[in-house]
């Protein structure tokens, strides 16, 4: 009985590196890229750099966003809010965090607003939690 399933052990990795053989010999020549072709990449200069939080649209331009300046937010100061705008905005994410929410304490904002509508109009939502 021993014998029996020592040979079907033997016989399953037999069939098995043959199986992993022939995955290699029938791998598409597309994958493997011609000897002495190197990739080419599009130059660094063309890359678009992306705007900071004080320029980054929660939503899409043109759709009744708040410009900056304007009284309904401000940058933070040294990553804390001015006292007249208390409510926090992590533009990314699109959440805003107001005083005494769950994570308002150990959230580092990009936008300091006046009030929770204030954000809610610039298309931000409170945290799910």
């Amino acid at each position: 009985m021993a014998r029996r399933v020592r040979r079907a052990l033997l016989l399953l990795a037999l069939l098995t590196a043959a199986g992993a053989v022939a995955r290699l010999v029938r791998r598409p020549a597309a994958l493997v890229p011609p000897a002495g072709d190197a990739p080419t990449w599009p130059p660094l200069s063309d890359v678009a750099v992306a705007p900071g939080p004080e320029h980054s649209p929660v939503r899409a331009p043109g759709s009744g966003q708040t410009p900056p300046g304007t009284d309904a937010w401000v940058l933070p100061e040294d990553g804390a809010c001015p006292a007249s705008h208390p409510v926090k905005a992590k533009v990314q994410s699109g959440i805003l965090h107001q005083p005494g929410s769950a994570f308002y304490d150990r959230t580092r904002p990009d936008r300091c607003y006046r009030d929770v509508a204030a954000a809610e109009a610039d298309g931000l939502r409170p945290p799910r939690r």
